[in-house]
């Protein structure tokens, strides 16, 4: 016989009840969150948050030596080793070659990677039949231009993919770099030289024949002679021809425009 009252046993009924309830997957009350403070305080030693504290006031970094490789920016490399280069390509298309690389350097944002781009070229003289003259730009070395550039995977096969472009100058195909003395000549011949004040002017004379060519004097003291080529001065614009005269050959000194080819 039980000595619990009606009242005791219907609150301990209703406990019972309520344990169910919650077993049976009713909501539980939320117990009380601690404080960030409390939390520190209980997690650590008072030495430790002192230490923390200590480089936090230091501006010490007080991330894991993981998370600073992950989070660190690399900055980007300045000072980048360039040369310059020979490229060989189309001929007769050097210039919108050129003009096709500057375009895909840009797009690719890798502007920093190349200097400047150049077709070798030099001043010279033409005379028309009138005798007239122009200043003219003539190709040093036609089907190839130069670059100043740094060489790595992406620049190589930028200047690679770029339309009209074969490879660059070296053994297989391997970039080799130009020595200085023939960059400050391919430069220095590419520009326009100004003659100094009081100096002579450095542009040569374009000239239509070669040495051995066989040519006739049009006009002068030896019209209608015929004779061989010797020598060439683009500088001044003269031809030596080897005449026969009196049964001899005689070097004979004259302007390019006054023979004609035979």
């Amino acid at each position: 016989m039980s000595s619990e009252t009606p009242e005791k046993e219907g609150e301990l009924n209703a406990g019972h009840g309520a344990v169910e309830a919650t077993r049976a997957g009713s909501p539980r009350l939320a117990t009380p969150k601690i404080g960030s403070a409390q939390k520190l305080a209980e997690e650590f030693s008072p030495e430790e948050l002192a230490l923390d504290d200590e480089s936090e006031e230091s501006g010490e970094s007080t991330q894991s030596p993981i998370e600073e490789l992950v989070e660190e920016v690399i900055p980007e490399e300045k000072n980048l080793e360039m040369a310059w280069y020979i490229l060989k390509v189309q001929v007769n298309r050097e210039n919108s070659i050129c003009e096709a690389l500057q375009r895909n350097i840009k797009r690719a944002g890798l502007e920093s990677f190349f200097g400047e781009i150049l077709v070798p070229t030099e001043d010279v003289r033409e005379f028309s039949k009138s005798g007239k003259q122009r200043i003219v730009k003539r190709k040093l070395y036609p089907g190839y231009v130069v670059v100043r550039m740094a060489v790595n995977d992406q620049t190589w096969f930028l200047v690679r993919d770029t339309a009209g472009i074969g490879d660059f100058t070296g053994a297989a195909g391997k970039p080799v770099p130009l020595s200085q003395t023939e960059v400050d000549r391919i430069i220095a011949s590419s520009r326009t030289q100004k003659p100094e004040e009081g100096g002579e002017e450095q542009i040569k004379t374009a000239i239509r024949f070669k040495v051995g060519d066989r040519v006739r004097v049009k006009e002068g003291y030896f019209q209608n002679y015929e004779g061989e080529l010797s020598t060439i001065d683009e500088r001044n614009g003269r031809i030596t021809v080897m005449i026969n005269i009196f049964g001899r050959l005689n070097p004979v000194q004259l302007e390019h425009w006054q023979v004609e080819e035979v």
